[in-house]
């Protein structure tokens, strides 16, 4: 599997107000011991690379490869040209088109990060089961795993328009929850902790599913990376 780097993890988890907790500890530049830690210098978006070669069937080859390529690819080439359009503002001391471009950032940089998360929440043919601490907090959460997995699956299904379906960690109420995110740069709970993410944008299914996207979701609740799921949650809760 392709595990994120501790960077890419923070940029995943840093974007659009997610991660508050841990951004915080790197802003301090302090480590859970109070050790002094350097700040990381900040970097440009990158496209990084899939964590396996295929998701067929239930994801064909070829939409993986337009959605990952194309789609993520121009999420990550917005933010940047964002950033550098912000730069050369600050350059100049003209912010005429301030707001464009920042909501261009919150935009693209809140794609970039959902979809980093969205590979990372799929494996192919699945993989593990909620387990440990994950699934006592579902259980606290929701009741059950197979009742969580039913809210989501249905609240996913009914995103209106474009959009995702996340299953969050809220830290200030210590629960998790699901949440539909249609206008992602607009994200609905500030501070929540995205574990698990399912791209219901049409280009993440059309090209096999067409306007059924139930069936799509249902496909895809099969092929959940959970032990993935369970790293990010214990990365949360810590």
């Amino acid at each position: 599997m392709h595990e994120m780097s501790r960077r890419e993890m923070m940029r995943a988890f840093g974007l659009g107000g997610l991660g508050v907790a841990m951004a915080a500890t790197l802003a301090r530049g302090e480590d859970k011991g109070g050790t002094a830690m350097p700040v990381a210098k900040p970097q440009a978006f990158t496209l990084p690379p899939l964590p396996y070669k295929s998701l067929d069937p239930v994801i064909d080859d070829p939409t993986l490869a337009l959605h990952h390529d194309k789609h993520h690819a121009a999420y990550v080439a917005g933010a940047n040209k964002a950033l550098d359009e912000l730069a050369k503002a600050r350059e100049a001391g003209d912010f005429a088109l301030v707001k464009h471009w920042e909501r261009d950032l919150a935009f693209n940089g809140s794609g970039c990060a959902l979809h980093t998360l969205y590979w990372n929440s799929m494996w192919p043919g699945g993989r593990g089961q909620p387990a440990g601490a994950l699934a006592e907090a579902i259980d606290q959460s929701f009741g059950s795993a197979a009742k969580m997995q039913a809210q989501f699956a249905a609240a996913t299904k009914a995103v209106e328009g474009s959009g995702w379906g996340i299953l969050v960690w809220e830290p200030s109420t210590t629960r998790l929850a699901v949440l539909q995110v249609e206008k992602h740069q607009n994200l609905t709970i500030w501070g929540a902790v995205p574990i698990l993410v399912c791209d219901v944008w049409e280009h993440a299914y059309y090209l096999k599913y067409q306007n059924k996207r139930p069936d799509y979701v249902e496909s895809w609740m099969k092929i959940i990376d959970w032990e993935s799921a369970a790293a990010r949650f214990g990365a949360a809760v810590k």
